[in-house]
């Protein structure tokens, strides 16, 4: 019975650690939208998307960005955001 008790305590220790972790890998869009809109105008700039990005990892988000902007208005859109890695980009 003291195995059984001590399993769960142990259980209900590491659960919430490893729910916490999962939800931290998937961040919400709308806030790190809101968090690389420097300028709150509620659109990304190329600049604002790559941030401090350089070299190779600066040109992959060029190339992302490109991808994503869909009215090619050179911004980005929160639905432009949001829609990035769906099925048909």
């Amino acid at each position: 019975m003291k195995k059984f008790l001590a399993l769960l305590l142990v259980a209900g220790v590491c659960s919430p650690g490893i729910l916490s972790a999962q939800e931290k890998k998937k961040p919400d869009p709308e806030a790190q939208f809101a968090k690389l809109d420097k300028n709150s105008d509620k659109k990304l700039s190329l600049e604002e998307y790559k941030g401090k990005r350089t070299g190779d990892k600066a040109t992959k988000a060029e190339e992302q960005f490109k991808k994503m902007d869909k009215d090619s208005d050179g911004s980005l859109t929160l639905e432009e955001f949001k829609a990035r890695g769906k099925k048909g980009q």
